[in-house]
């Protein structure tokens, strides 16, 4: 962990991630005594610098509860993904660069003892839904905005972790394949449709929605899972 700065009662640091044998940048924001953790995963050509993810990162950390906004791909792959955009949907690597990343909040001594959630955008929503797939009921929340939860596939019925997924309303494409995803999820679960918002719910107060309908979630069920054990 590099750098640390104290902004009120939110601890922040940089952070390298060992993810494999490739390093991830990320920003660490942890509110003090907060009970979890969201880790973004972000969509199609987007960054741990994505305007969208770190607002309602903000709002989560004004609910108390922490997030790790970080790059799903290092630079030099950025830059072939920016020319081939095949990266961003080779979802079995997005899914595993998330699991590296999670073993790594589960080791780290700030953060080890803290319950853990997905937030997942665009193709990330899969890339969560997938790793949590494999990770079980370590992951205890998820929240897919705009997501495509179908090219998780297979995973699907093997999610365990309450799953929140979140579409616009004019987004009648993505509300079609969500819905053909929810169908196929055996977890709790929720199908949240914001009315008149597009697929990056840029029409206004929409991500103001989304952010609040996510917080939430996670305070619901990171709390909960928290409190379950005293």
């Amino acid at each position: 962990m590099n750098s640390k700065n104290i902004n009120g009662n939110i601890l922040r640091a940089e952070v390298n991630i060992l993810a494999g044998n490739i390093m991830l940048m990320g920003q660490l924001s942890l509110p003090k005594g907060t009970p979890g953790i969201v880790l973004f995963v972000h969509g199609s050509g987007s960054s741990r610098h994505s305007v969208r993810n770190r607002y309602v990162a903000s709002v989560l950390q004004s609910a108390g509860i922490g997030t790790l906004l970080f790059d799903l791909l290092t630079e030099e792959e950025g830059v072939i993904d920016n020319r081939t955009s095949h990266l961003r949907f080779d979802i079995g690597l997005l899914a595993e660069r998330l699991i590296q990343v999670t073993h790594w909040i589960q080791g780290n001594s700030s953060t080890q003892h803290l319950k853990v959630g997905y937030f997942g955008a665009s193709t990330g929503g899969a890339a969560a839904l997938v790793a949590a797939a494999v990770l079980g009921l370590q992951i205890n929340a998820i929240v897919s905005r705009g997501g495509r939860p179908d090219l998780a596939e297979d995973a699907l019925p093997d999610v365990k972790s309450p799953t929140l997924l979140i579409v616009g309303g004019f987004d009648k494409t993505v509300i079609a394949l969500n819905r053909q995803a929810y169908d196929q999820l055996r977890c709790e679960k929720t199908l949240e449709i914001v009315p008149a918002a597009t697929h990056l719910f840029e029409e206004p107060g929409k991500l103001e929605e989304v952010a609040k309908i996510a917080s939430d979630w996670f305070v619901r069920y990171l709390k909960k899972s928290i409190n379950k054990k005293h």
